[in-house]
């Protein structure tokens, strides 16, 4: 079996890339097919009325994200579990040497916009520090790029850059700029970066406010590019910081469980026209200037002029322009800051939500890879999955409150309804059976108890979110249909309770959601809807969730009660007690050397955490 997935997973040039792609496609087609059918079969009693056939329309918009997170959980998993070197299976570019020489120039272009100064300084000195301390500055140059808004923070910024420049002096060179109007929102300030410096570097490696890497991630991405002249972009797998916020700690524990076995399985069919996600990737700079300027979009309205969601559109031009996009699946060293609160990370959702619906205005572009164009559709159907999943929850209850007749087939539906539970919790399920396998793993995450109780509390706590989520991208899309829009402003990033009139202001049309959802669910057998009543509780207590996880006090009571704990805080890395985290002064061990938490091997069996 070992032998077969190898040879399975082994990476053999184009024509084996290609047959990759033939296989996931097959299994796509094959298990949309089947699960459509299942529908329609499940919607039989009765005929086909046009309620049956909204609620089928509705359920095939919602599928094919559904499925591919499962293939890519399944493949993952597999590839994980069974291949020698699960990274060289799905990123097969040449190792670096880490006692090579740098000798490349590569900019830190850190991008900014009203943000906290003192937050953002400690991040930057302990990255130039380290880098310093470790001789690998040289080469190195770090631009502070602002598009700051606000006078008295830029005052602060530039005396924060000639504190870091006092520092650095002889050691690394700090750049600072600063634009009177932040045109082209991110990748205009990207963009204006290289035309004034971009001649004078190699590679960019580019950081938000809240990105933070280890000298090893940094060293490491430029060594990989200096040994793959035909990588445009390189992504690293960004993973949350530790964190005191509670809303954070229970999302990033759910995303470092999807991300592995998710990124390692797509990354598997994807390949050469890999993601890029804004930050925490190394660009080359000639052809990233020469081929990855953004359009702008004609017309008037939001989704005209320049593009938010910058980052996807920028990597399938790059593949266009013949240069390979890739992603390493290492979950060391390459780290980010999570919205602390729900109403911050509503806000996130949305400006992505509006960046890729403009890429409907891009899918004719010419010379596009097909993998690529089929990334912008995926892309737009992420967000017109909300509407469709929300009026399919609305069509179905309609249905079982106006007929006289039992108006589905018991017996599908519930296979229906327990497939798709399974497919869309495939990528956390499958890196999770990963970690249980492995002792190293197991230790890291806190022993197979807490994991268990962290996994079950953080599904029920994201099956109680999505609805949140749905509801806030149905209401801003159809806000976008009439010209409402959302800017680009500076990211709350702090733990801070929220007020209990803002979050109702905000939320309401959740919290009416979840009252009708609780009157519908109060007139259905509970034996057959209890599996939906997260569905209902969630945006019900909405308001109570966002405004409890934003308090310091949650917070401080999450860490202590050692739930949702990644490896970082039952093992600390020595570049993180630099950034003097909160959440990583309370009650963890000594630091470590870092360590690669990668898939694949097994490690020799320590004892594991209580």
């Amino acid at each position: 079996m070992l032998q077969a997935i190898d040879k399975i997973t082994s990476f053999q040039g184009n024509k084996t890339l290609t047959v990759r792609r033939i296989i996931f496609s097959l299994l796509l087609a094959t298990s949309f097919l089947a699960l459509a059918a299942l529908m329609f079969v499940t919607l039989s009693p009765g005929g086909n009325s046009a309620l049956d056939l909204f609620i089928f329309a509705c359920f095939l918009i919602t599928l094919p994200w559904t499925i591919i997170g499962f293939w890519n959980a399944v493949i993952g998993l597999i590839i994980m579990r069974m291949a020698k070197d699960p990274i060289a299976t799905v990123c097969p570019i040449a190792k670096a040497d880490p006692e090579a020489p740098v000798t490349t120039s590569t900019a830190l272009l850190s991008c900014i916009r009203d943000e906290d100064v003192d937050a953002l300084e400690t991040n930057l000195n302990a990255m130039a520090s380290n880098l310093v301390r470790a001789r690998e500055n040289q080469n190195f140059t770090l631009y502070v790029l602002s598009d700051t808004s606000q006078e008295d923070i830029a005052r602060q910024e530039k005396h924060m850059v000639a504190r870091l420049s006092d520092r650095l002096a002889g050691h690394m060179d700090v750049v600072y700029r600063r634009r009177a109007v932040n045109t082209g929102f991110k990748a205009g300030n990207i963009e204006d970066f290289c035309k004034t410096w971009g001649s004078q570097h190699d590679y960019a490696i580019v950081l938000d406010a809240d990105s933070y890497m280890s000298v090893d991630a940094l060293t490491g991405l430029v060594r990989r590019m200096d040994a793959n002249p035909q990588v445009g972009i390189l992504q690293s797998l960004v993973v949350g910081l530790p964190t005191d916020s509670a809303f954070a700690r229970i999302f990033q524990f759910g995303m470092r469980l999807g991300m592995r076995s998710y990124t390692i399985g797509s990354a598997w069919w994807q390949g050469d026209c890999g993601p890029y996600w804004g930050h925490n990737a190394i660009l080359r700079l000639k052809p990233f200037t020469e081929h990855c300027r953004l359009p702008q979009l004609p017309g008037k309205g939001p989704l005209s002029g320049p593009i938010l969601s910058h980052d996807q559109v920028e990597a399938v031009l790059m593949r266009r322009a013949g240069y390979e996009v890739r992603v390493l699946p290492l979950e060391t060293g390459s780290y980010e800051a999570n919205p602390p609160h729900l109403l911050e990370f509503i806000r996130r959702d949305l400006r992505w939500c509006q960046g890729n619906l403009q890429y409907r205005r891009l899918l004719g572009l010419k010379g596009l890879k097909p993998v690529s164009r089929a990334q912008l559709v995926l892309a737009i159907l992420m967000f017109l999955g909300s509407p469709a999943w929300i009026g399919f929850m609305v069509g179905a209850a309609t249905l079982g409150m106006t007929t006289d007749y039992a108006p589905y087939r018991a017996d599908t539906g519930a296979a229906l309804f327990f497939s798709v539970l399974t497919m869309v919790f495939a990528p956390k399920l499958a890196t999770v059976a990963d970690i249980l396998a492995r002792a190293d793993l197991r230790k890291a995450f806190g022993g197979s108890f807490r994991i268990l109780l962290s996994v079950a509390t953080e599904i029920l706590y994201s099956a109680m979110l999505a609805p949140i989520m749905a509801v806030a991208h149905t209401i801003f899309m159809g806000g976008l249909a009439v010209g409402k829009s959302i800017g680009w402003g500076a990211q709350a990033r702090d733990v801070a309770r929220l007020p209990v009139v803002l979050v109702l202001q905000k939320l309401w049309p959740q919290t009416l959601f979840g009252l009708a959802g609780l009157f519908w669910l109060a007139h259905q057998p509970l034996d057959l809807v209890w599996p939906v009543i997260p569905v209902a509780i969630g945006p019900l207590l909405a308001t109570v969730l966002a405004v409890a996880t934003s308090t310091a006090t949650l917070g401080s009571l999450a860490i202590r009660s050692t739930l949702w704990r990644i490896p970082e805080e039952t093992a600390p890395p020595a570049e993180l007690l630099d950034l003097h985290l909160p959440s990583l002064r309370k009650g963890t061990i000594a630091p470590t050397q870092p360590q690669e938490i990668s898939a694949g091997q097994s490690e020799p069996e320590p004892a594991e955490a209580g």
